[in-house]
């Protein structure tokens, strides 16, 4: 890749006033297509998240509390009825389950997003409450739960040493935690439906891991399975109730993750699913065998496979019912009697469902965001792009009304455009609703998701290609799909913003400081600027990843990794940005700290680099507060409305409403400055 040189301050200076204003002068013309609000969007649901308890007695199911999402329960047959089980005051419950028994739900809870979760329990019938883990600076990580022990559950605490978290037997219903096992240098376990712990994982210096024994609590001598680098994707899925079989999602020897059955007496395998064109690793199991009756290839778009045929029977008479979409099982009864179901349309609003398996009966829950049913939903089209050198690159195009007036899923015309990168960069997108897809598209803009190299799901050559290629190849993979755009007649190359949040926002940062005018503008949330102060300060419980991490971005502690990451890290490079910068952080963030916009803003200050930042003290990796998140949308939103000319929906009073700081720049965005008066 080529980076552009160092351009002069006075000449960066100059480009970054004047590219907003000629930008702007070409609108988008939505027509008639009425604005979506930001509240709708991204606001709270009515309700979401729907469970079963495992005796099939008690819906359950996220929602507000004086604004705040917390657990709802009610008789299941009688959803009217509902009571709140939680009542969190000031940030949403981001996770709950049901306990064994059906007498608990079990959530987790962190402070100000600083991921130190810990785990509660609320009895359903007496409301009474425990905090099952209440240790300051601690995280805690389930291990297992069983269908015979229904008041009991492992769970992982790294209360002793913070890189390792220990196994616990914790009753549900006195709180007692008994140790099982420490974890010295173990990175998970597995167990089986007796709480037993049969296996144990451990990271080796090849950059995979090896996988233990377990029997009565003593891990072999030697690993039943070792994996390197290229096939850390090979590991247990779990066992059957019964014990006798385990499920492995494995890539060794090949270079798509398949689905195999291990017979744990003989040790012999057998191939249950593969697919060449993507990873496996989603299953649907029976809820008390264990049995896995379906797989998932999610390569474009999510398929289901049944090995199990009254599942696919079932599926085939949901289809039918919802119609078009991905049908979603959200949760089963031990019976298997009843399902949470949903489906996902992808340009309409959906509601979930409580389904009756024996009667055949679908009775509808809610609808989680009525705001949004009639509003001008656009669809999501599935696209292969392929790089420079090669590579397929599964991406996802969606596009306003105004560029697709026939709805063929192909531009009729040139508008602007978001490149909106995924975060990870060991994730990746994938087919379906997508609030921020909708919002942009609603504004004017078509939205380009890309799983560049290093993304998951798509075979393990296509994840190692992106090994220490930040900034490198998994640039020109973003830098090529733009380029696609182009040539379709998607966008024009002057009118692409570049969006993210995590490495998206890193890849942000990269877009406008390692080339400089490729992008009109870009909005980065809580990406990294320094890879080498990036991995000083990673969270300690990633101990057991350190080394894959080290291998796939470059090892700090040499100095060809030294090297390696600084050519990486946007921050040196930040006196070349010459394009509007809109940066969005958390301050209990703990994967990538407030110090990577702090620095980065700093030196561009230095260099009289106009930059906005703002700040949320009160949120983490992300923005989970319904507040801050229409807040800094709306920043983003008057932001790119200035750079590419999209539609704009007034600031009001959401800044006001938001915790958000604006530390630096907010002359730089239309009406931040007088939105954020006190």
């Amino acid at each position: 890749m080529n980076l552009l040189r160092t351009l002069p301050a006075a000449l960066a200076l100059a480009a970054l006033v004047t590219a907003p204003a000629v930008l702007a002068q070409a609108k988008v013309d939505m027509g008639d297509t009425p604005l979506i609000a930001r509240s709708a969007l991204f606001g709270n649901p009515v309700k979401s998240g729907a469970q079963l308890s495992p005796d099939g007695k008690w819906l359950s199911w996220l929602a507000p509390l004086n604004g705040v999402m917390n657990v709802w329960a009610a008789p299941v047959d009688q959803p009217t009825q509902a009571k709140p089980l939680t009542d969190s005051k000031d940030r949403p419950i981001p996770g709950y389950g049901w306990s064994g028994n059906g007498e608990q739900v079990v959530f987790v809870q962190d402070k100000g997003g600083d991921e130190n979760f810990r785990l509660y329990g609320v009895n359903v019938n007496t409301g009474a409450r425990q905090d099952y883990t209440p240790f300051d600076k601690v995280r805690v990580s389930t291990i297992g739960g069983s269908t015979k022990r229904l008041d009991e559950m492992l769970v992982g605490i790294n209360n002793r040493d913070p890189r390792w978290h220990d196994v616990y037997l914790l009753n549900l219903k006195t709180g007692e935690l008994k140790l099982v096992m420490q974890a010295d240098g173990y990175a998970g376990f597995v167990s089986d439906n007796d709480l037993q712990v049969r296996m144990a994982a451990r990271p080796n210096a090849a950059g995979g891991m090896d996988y233990f024994t377990v029997t009565d609590g003593k891990v072999a001598d030697k690993p039943v399975v070792s994996t390197g680098l290229e096939d850390v994707s090979t590991s247990p899925l779990g066992f059957t109730s019964d014990g006798k079989t385990l499920y492995w999602t494995d890539s060794r020897e090949r270079d798509t993750t398949a689905v195999f059955a291990e017979d744990v007496a003989t040790g012999k395998r057998s191939l249950i699913g593969a697919d060449p064109r993507a990873d496996l690793g989603g299953t649907l199991r029976h809820p008390v065998t264990g049995v896995v009756q379906a797989y998932a290839v999610d390569y474009l778009v999510n398929e289901w496979k049944f090995l199990d045929a009254s599942l696919k029977a079932d599926f085939e008479w949901l289809q039918k019912q919802l119609g078009k979409g991905e049908v979603i099982v959200g949760s089963r009864t031990r019976a298997d009697d009843k399902w949470i179901v949903s489906i996902d349309r992808v340009s309409q609003v959906a509601a979930t469902y409580l389904f009756d398996r024996k009667a055949k009966t679908l009775t509808e829950l809610y609808v989680a965001r009525p705001a949004l049913v009639g509003a001008p939903l656009v669809p999501m089209m599935p696209v292969e792009i392929k790089s420079r050198d090669g590579l397929t690159l599964p991406s996802y195009l969606t596009l306003p009304k105004g560029a697709d007036k026939d709805g063929d899923g192909k531009a009729d015309k040139p508008v602007p455009m978001v490149l909106f990168v995924h975060g990870g960069p060991w994730a990746r997108d994938g087919y379906g609703y997508n609030s921020y897809h909708q919002w942009l598209a609603n504004r004017g803009y078509a939205v380009l998701a890309v799983n560049y190299r290093a993304s998951t799901g798509f075979g393990k050559k296509f994840l190692n290609a992106g090994n220490k290629q930040w900034g490198l190849t998994m640039h020109d993979d973003l830098l090529d799909a733009v380029a696609w755009a182009v040539k379709q007649g998607v966008t024009t190359a002057d009118k692409v913003a570049i969006m993210g949040g995590s490495y998206g926002g890193y890849a942000a940062l990269a877009g406008v400081a390692f080339t400089p005018t490729t992008f009109a503008c870009a909005v980065d949330i809580v990406g990294p600027s320094n890879l080498e102060t990036l991995l000083a300060t990673i969270p300690p419980y990633w101990e057991a990843g350190r080394k894959q991490i080290y291998s796939r971005m470059g090892d700090p502690t040499t100095d060809e990794g030294k090297a390696i990451l600084r050519a990486a890290s946007p921050l040196y490079k930040a006196d070349q940005i010459v394009r509007p910068l809109l940066i969005g952080q958390g301050a209990n963030d703990p994967r990538v700290k407030q110090a990577e916009s702090d620095q980065i803003v700093t030196a561009m200050q230095a260099k009289k680099i106009p930059v906005t930042y703002v700040l949320y003290p009160d949120e983490g990796h992300g923005f989970a507060k319904p507040n801050n998140r229409i807040g800094f949308n709306a920043v983003a939103e008057s932001f790119l409305g200035q750079c590419l000319g999209g539609r704009v929906e007034p600031l009001a009073d959401t800044v006001k409403q938001s915790s958000a700081q604006i530390k630096h720049g907010a002359e730089f965005v239309p009406g931040l400055a007088d939105a954020a008066k006190p």
